[in-house]
C-alpha cells in the first residue's frame, strides 16, 4: 500500500497559533512569549495546521527543538496522528547542521516505490526551506508545499511549489561534463567541511585535491582503487568514500589481503559450505555476502596471488543486465552461486602496472578495480599539513596516556625547534611514521616540552625505511632501469626542495645546489612535477 508522507519543521508561527487557540499552562505561555520577544504572533492557524486542513497524509513527521511537553500540546491540537522528532540544533541557519539532522530522519522512512514524500517549505528558517528544496530535487524526490494566510479575507491558500529544474537531471550532468569547473568547486572546501571527510586532517592544496576527487568518486556506485605510499591514509579515505556515498547507512567491511593466509582468504571473501575443509564445521558467510548493500574495502590488494585474482575477477564482473555493484560468487565447497550488491574500494602501495608487466598481477583485474583511481599525496608534498597533523596527533596521544595513567603522565607539547625539525623531515613512512615518532617522544621525554633531540632520537630507533623501500639497494636486472630509478630519486629531492622553499624557485635552486633557475624549471618540466603549496 502506497503512503503519502509529510516532513516539516515546526516554526515559531505554528506555536504562536497554538497559543491563540489553546489554553496553555503559564509555563508554556512564557515559552511562546519568549519566542516572539516584544512582537505579537501573526494571525491565522499557522502553516502546518493550514496544510493539514487542506491535504491528507498517511504519516506526518514534525521536527523541532522546543520543550517536549509543548510539542505534545501542539501535536494534540493538530488533530491528526503525528511523529515528533525532538532534536537539538545550535544554528538554524547552518546548512550543514540542518542537513545532518534531516538526512537520518528521511533515511529511516524506508520509502517504497510509489510512496509520495512531501516537504513543507513555510515553517522554519530560509536555510531550512533551502535544504528541503535541495533534497526534494535530488536525493529524496518530493512534492513541495507552501501555505499562505490572507489577513484580509482570512483565507488559507495551499500551494504546490514547482521548481523548474531537477538537480540530478539538469544540474549535475552539466557539472560532470565540465570536470575542471567541478574540481575547482570541490577544492574550495577544506576536508573538515566536506560531509564524510571530516576526519581527514589538513588543508594543503594536495590534500584538498585528493578529497575533491574522492568526494566526486563517492557519489558514483563504481569501484575505486586508492594508491599511495604506506601510511598515507588509504584506509581512512576508503571509510570517507563510504560515508559520503549513498551506502553510508549500510555496512563497511574490510579485509587486509596481506594479513590472511592464502588458504583462508578465499573463505574470508566468499564464505564456505559446511564440510568444505577440515575445520569447516558449519556454513559461513563471506565478506561479499555480509557487506550486501554496503562497501567492501580490500586493503593491500596487490598481495593477492594469481589464483585468488582470477576468482576476484569473476566476482567483480557484473552480469550485463545488472548494476555495476552486482556480485556473483560461489562459497568454497558450495555447489551454487550466490549474489550480493557490494561496492568495492581497494588499496595498495604496490606498483600494479609494473606487476602486470612482470606477470604477477592480472591486467583485467587491474582495470576492473581501477574504474576510478585515487592517488594520495605523501606527507612531503603536503606542506604545512605536517605540522597540523603532528599537533593534532600529540593532543590525541596526550589524552590517551592521561586516561591510562592519570596524573602520572604529564601532557607534552612541541618546542619551536621540534616543530622546525618536524616540518623539514620528509617522513618516508608518512602519517604512520610521524605518529610512531610522536608516541616515542612523548613516552621518553622527561620534560613537558618535546625538543628536536627527542624527535631525532625517536627517528634513530626506527628501521631505515628509505633503504628498505629500495632507494639505494634496488636489485639489478628483472626490469631494472637506472635512468628511470635515478629520475625517481631526482623527483623526490626536487619535491623536497620546492616544499622547503615554499614554492620559491630561487631558494630551491640554492637548496639543491643547481646552477640556475632555468635548470630547475627544465627538470621540473621534464619530470612532470607540479608543486602545490
Amino acid at each position: 500500500m502506497t503512503k503519502r508522507i509529510l516532513a516539516t519543521w515546526i516554526g515559531h508561527t505554528d506555536l504562536g497559533a497554538l497559543s491563540r487557540y489553546v489554553k496553555l499552562s503559564t509555563k508554556h505561555q512564557e515559552m511562546i512569549k519568549e519566542l516572539f520577544k516584544s512582537k505579537s504572533p501573526s494571525d491565522g492557524i499557522g502553516p502546518i495546521k493550514a496544510l493539514l486542513e487542506k491535504e491528507a497524509f498517511s504519516q506526518v513527521h514534525l521536527i523541532g527543538n522546543y520543550e517536549p511537553s509543548l510539542l505534545q500540546q501542539f501535536a494534540k491540537w493538530l488533530g491528526v496522528a503525528v511523529k515528533i522528532h525532538n532534536i537539538e540544533i545550535d544554528n538554524p541557519t547552518n546548512y550543514a547542521e540542518i542537513y545532518q539532522i534531516v538526512d537520518p530522519i528521511l533515511e529511516a522512512l524506508k520509502l517504497n516505490r510509489g510512496d509520495e514524500l512531501c516537504f513543507h517549505l513555510s515553517p522554519g528558517t530560509p536555510a531550512m526551506a533551502s535544504i528541503w528544496v535541495l533534497l526534494g530535487k535530488s536525493k529524496y524526490p518530493a512534492t513541495l508545499f507552501q501555505t499562505h494566510f490572507d489577513p484580509f479575507d482570512k483565507s488559507i491558500r495551499v500551494l504546490k511549489t514547482e521548481i523548474p529544474f531537477d538537480i540530478t537531471v539538469d544540474v549535475l550532468p552539466q557539472f560532470m561534463r565540465e570536470p575542471d569547473r567541478l574540481m575547482q568547486h570541490l577544492q574550495t572546501q577544506s576536508p573538515q567541511d566536506t560531509v564524510g571527510f571530516e576526519s581527514i586532517i589538513g588543508d594543503s592544496e594536495a590534500i584538498r585535491y585528493a578529497v575533491a576527487r574522492a568526494q566526486r568518486a563517492a557519489i558514483h556506485d563504481v569501484p575505486v582503487l586508492i594508491l599511495g605510499e604506506s601510511g598515507t591514509g588509504k584506509e581512512m579515505f576508503a571509510e570517507a568514500i563510504h560515508k559520503a556515498s549513498g551506502r553510508r547507512n549500510n555496512k563497511l567491511l574490510s579485509v587486509n589481503c596481506a594479513a590472511i593466509s592464502r588458504e583462508l582468504i578465499e573463505s574470508e571473501l566468499f564464505g564456505h559450505a559446511k564440510g568444505a575443509f577440515t575445520s569447516a564445521d558449519k556454513e559461513r558467510k563471506g565478506l561479499l555476502e555480509q557487506a550486501d548493500g554496503g562497501t567492501l574495502f580490500l586493503d593491500e590488494v596487490g598481495e593477492c596471488d594469481l589464483g585468488l585474482q582470477a576468482k576476484l575477477l569473476r566476482a567483480l564482473q557484473p552480469p550485463h543486465d545488472k548494476s555495476p555493484c552486482h556480485r556473483v560468487f560461489r562459497p568454497v565447497g558450495a555447489t551454487e552461486d550466490r549474489s550480493s550488491d557490494v561496492r568495492i574500494v581497494a588499496a595498495t602501495n604496490r606498483d600494479l602496472v609494473s606487476m602486470v608487466k612482470q606477470g604477477t598481477f592480472r591486467e583485467d583485474l587491474l582495470y576492473r578495480l581501477a574504474t576510478i583511481t585515487l592517488k594520495l599525496p605523501p606527507l612531503r608534498e603536503r606542506g604545512k599539513d605536517v605540522m597540523t597533523l603532528a599537533e593534532s596527533m600529540l593532543v590525541n596521544i596526550n589524552e590517551q596516556f592521561q586516561q591510562a595513567h592519570g596524573n602520572a603522565y604529564v601532557a607534552k607539547s612541541l618546542s619551536l625547534e621540534a616543530k622546525k625539525f618536524v616540518r623539514k623531515h620528509d617522513w618516508p613512512g608518512n602519517v604512520r611514521e610521524l605518529r610512531n615518532v610522536l608516541i616515542q617522544s612523548a613516552v621518553m621525554c622527561v620534560d613537558k616540552t618535546i625538543n628536536d633531540r627527542d624527535i631525532a632520537a625517536a627517528l634513530s630507533q626506527l628501521p631505515n625505511i628509505r633503504q628498505q623501500s629500495g632507494e639505494s639497494d634496488k636489485p639489478l636486472g628483472d626490469g631494472f632501469n637506472i635512468d628511470r630509478h635515478l629520475d625517481e630519486i631526482r623527483k623526490r629531492y626536487l619535491l623536497r626542495a620546492m616544499q622547503q622553499a615554499n614554492g620559491v624557485k630561487n631558494k630551491a635552486v640554492e637548496l639543491l645546489g643547481l646552477n640556475s633557475h632555468q635548470t630547475l624549471t627544465g627538470q621540473l618540466d621534464r619530470l612532470g612535477i607540479e608543486y602545490r603549496k
